[in-house]
């Protein structure tokens, strides 16, 4: 049963992304406004360059620092499993001091609702807490049954599961999102984008969107660049570094920001004809929206990423290849591929709410 909390003002609601990339934050940007709208008073919770990124996008509210998971790849994608089970002893403790400090927290700020995206720590005794994630089913390799029976485990301590994807034949994560689960409570809320598509004059032939985990963020950024030397056309390149202030630096036919604000990547996304990035699950929601054409380099060991690369390859939405064989020329087979569509929908956050 639930502690419903007594408050005159708004109720306050925690929502606290996974600090990995930044998909995990920018797809709680819809969510958060959705929550302001509804006049509730989002308060958000992260580390690094996710929490960075909301601060930015959000300087009014209130603002949370929790525990690092402090998740790097290896520089060989192969590695990134063992890597993980190295991690693990660190990560797992870092989830018991970040579930004490939620504790802590929900009774000092008197919270009425947590949403979590992906942060296994984030819930708290008898407050309705839900968890978001696309990834019902989590590809592991050999170990996928392992990982995907965790994730569950951890799924099932939260009131509710909201996958941000149609439910059905029709959707984004494949096999990822559509493994069903009987124990846990699931909404599919459709994909989640902050973008809105506008009908504008195409300034960039390509624009490529760096993101993820440090060192394979670095590592893609420098295989760009050195592939964009022979490039013909205007290239608008964005590190996805979030810093204290906004760098540009122009160089020929490349502009190259270290970061942009959502409205700025809005603007750049629909006046780009060509869009090259990760496979991130987050990525491939708001170019859907935008129903734009890409090419996909999906970061070195990561499964999802893969798998999620090939099925849009395979659905002749968009091609992809490694970061080892990439090549620029790669880029042309764009014309081959359908590029995304996208049907309207409009999420229901009015009754999605209505738990807290």
């Amino acid at each position: 049963m639930w502690l419903i909390l007594e408050n005159s003002s708004k109720k306050k609601i925690l929502v606290a992304p996974l600090n990995w990339g930044l998909g995990h934050a920018t797809r709680c940007i819809p969510i958060i406004n959705a929550l302001k709208t509804l006049n509730f008073e989002p308060v958000i919770a992260s580390d690094g360059n996710a929490l960075a990124l909301l601060k930015k996008e959000f300087p009014e509210l209130k603002a949370i620092q929790l525990p690092s998971y402090n998740i790097t790849y290896s520089k060989k994608g192969n590695n990134f499993k063992k890597k993980l089970l190295i991690d693990s002893p660190h990560l797992i403790k870092t989830i018991k001091k970040e579930k004490k400090l939620i504790q802590k927290l929900t009774e000092k700020e008197q919270f009425s609702g947590i949403i979590s995206d992906n942060r296994f720590g984030v819930r708290a005794k008898g407050i309705p807490s839900v968890f978001i994630t696309h990834q019902l089913k989590v590809l592991s390799g050999s170990t996928t049954r392992i990982s995907t029976l965790l994730h569950r485990n951890i799924i099932a301590k939260f009131d509710q599961c909201w996958v941000p994807d149609h439910d059905g034949e029709h959707n984004l994560s494949g096999d990822l999102g559509q493994s069903k689960i009987e124990s846990i409570k699931t909404k599919y809320l459709g994909p989640l984008s902050r973008f809105n598509k506008e009908n504008v004059e195409i300034k960039y032939k390509l624009l490529v969107v760096l993101s993820g985990p440090e060192p394979q963020r670095t590592l893609m950024e420098q295989k760009v660049v050195s592939e964009l030397k022979s490039f013909k056309g205007t290239v608008l390149l964005i590190k996805g570094l979030v810093e204290i202030a906004q760098k540009k630096e122009m160089n020929n036919n490349i502009t190259v920001y270290n970061y942009m604000t959502s409205k700025e990547l809005e603007q750049a996304i629909n006046q780009s004809e060509l869009i090259l990035s990760r496979s991130g699950y987050s990525t491939i929601m708001d170019l859907a929206k935008l129903e734009k054409r890409a090419f996909f380099i999906p970061t070195p060991g990561q499964f999802e990423q893969e798998y999620l690369a090939k099925k849009l390859n395979e659905e002749k939405i968009a091609p992809s290849c490694s970061q080892d064989d990439f090549q620029i020329d790669m880029l042309q087979n764009i014309d081959h591929y359908s590029g995304f569509k996208s049907s309207p929908f409009e999420v229901d956050y009015k009754n999605l709410f209505s738990l807290f």
